[in-house]
């Protein structure tokens, strides 16, 4: 029996899917298939080279705090600061070069550039802002493709984890051969249809439950919620094709804040060891 695991994005609630991660091989889950959307891509491309969950969870930590503290997003605090910046080519808080090229480098350390150099399958999805088409990054591409999808191949890993996490406004638009490319969210967030076209038997599907929007939250928690909304309501269908959901409850935390990253992989970790036992009998069923 193959296993095949699609991981959601979530900006930093992501990490909890090394938590997740880590639950089910100390627990001598086999995962054979492996997709990621968004922070999910990051960990999922990780995975799937060889890393450990707790070094992905090293790794996804240090990266994430590396960016914020750049030029922390926190220094942008009104409607507009951010109006003002419109008047010139302003497309993103960030470049993402930095994610494309310190992945490149991890990459390079397992001997691996490409993702078709990579041996266990894997699916990442993105969006071209340009023809607001799906493309799917993958090393084995399917025998059947999904309609008014394009599938990629032959890209660098860290250019395939950018176009996959390039969060509207947070990160300018990944540009490749052409293609402009936003975070795979828009239109799956849950890559699970993909996951089972790379000759799985059973998938599980890891997400975030969403959080709630009150008088505390600022405008990227709202821009947050509302690609959530967008995501997960194209991507029902996705969901519903899996054999298993795991829903992570992380409390209310904001797509860049970076103090509850431990507590995130710690959600992630305890609530799929309190789930192993229905998905030991979801594998065996």
């Amino acid at each position: 029996m193959k296993l095949g695991l699609a991981l959601s994005g979530g900006g930093i609630r992501g990490i909890a899917h090394a938590g997740v991660l880590k639950a089910l091989e100390e627990n001598n889950i086999k995962i054979d298939a492996i997709g990621g959307t968004s922070s999910g891509s990051i960990i999922a491309t990780l995975y799937a080279m060889g890393y450990s969950p707790y070094y992905i969870y090293i790794l996804f930590k240090k990266y994430a705090k590396d960016l914020v503290n750049q030029n922390s997003i926190s220094k942008v605090t009104s409607i507009g600061n951010f109006m003002a910046n419109k008047k010139g080519n302003f497309q993103g808080f960030y470049t993402g070069e930095e994610i494309e090229n310190g992945f490149n480098n991890i990459a390079l350390r397992k001997g691996v550039k490409k993702i078709s150099d990579i041996k266990m399958p894997i699916v990442i999805p993105t969006v071209d802002v340009q023809d607001s088409k799906k493309y799917i990054i993958t090393n084995k591409i399917p025998e059947k493709s999904s309609p008014n999808t394009e599938y990629i191949n032959n890209i660098d890993i860290g250019k395939a984890i950018r176009a996959s996490s390039s969060f509207p406004v947070v990160f300018s638009p990944c540009e490749y051969n052409k293609h402009r490319f936003l975070d795979g969210g828009i239109l799956d967030n849950f890559p699970t249809t993909e996951v089972k076209k790379q000759g799985v038997d059973k998938t599980i599907t890891v997400n975030f439950k969403a959080d709630d929007i009150d008088e505390n939250s600022n405008i990227m928690d709202i821009v947050m919620r509302t690609i959530d909304i967008m995501g997960n309501k194209i991507s029902e269908e996705n969901i519903s094709n899996s054999d298993m959901v795991l829903t992570i409850q992380t409390d209310k935390t904001g797509l860049l804040e970076t103090e509850k990253l431990d507590e995130c992989y710690k959600y992630g970790y305890r609530q799929t060891i309190e789930q192993i036992d229905k998905i030991k009998e979801i594998i065996k069923g």
